[in-house]
């Protein structure tokens, strides 16, 4: 048998991520690649759409603790993101890490009057 033969019974080979494959491989974490803040997995600003689901997901008992979290991230995105735009904090960085992250709606009862 040739080494480039597949073996009777598993899959066949998949092409690497980086070979053409999909734009992230399937599992990989959403997580942020300094001083970009740009996601490892898609490219996207991070927090991207998945690092987002997934941080709602892990902190659904804390909402606060995801704020504090996010917010001591902001602050380090915005100080490496300065340094590399001349010194110049990049607009939307509030909307980008802290908006989307606030509990919506209310408690019942919670109606304006």
């Amino acid at each position: 048998m040739a080494f480039d033969e597949p073996r009777c019974g598993q899959p066949p080979q998949r092409r690497p991520w980086w070979r053409g494959g999909a734009v992230s491989r399937p599992g990989r974490p959403h997580v942020y690649m300094r001083p970009l803040w740009r996601c490892r997995a898609c490219g996207a600003d991070w927090p991207c759409q998945p690092a987002r689901l997934a941080l709602l997901v892990e902190y659904r008992d804390d909402r606060t603790a995801l704020l504090v979290y996010l917010s001591t991230l902001m602050q380090e995105a915005g100080d490496q993101l300065a340094q590399l735009n001349g010194h110049t904090r990049p607009p939307g960085l509030t909307d980008r890490f802290l908006t989307w992250a606030r509990a919506r709606g209310g408690t019942p009862g919670d109606s304006p009057a």
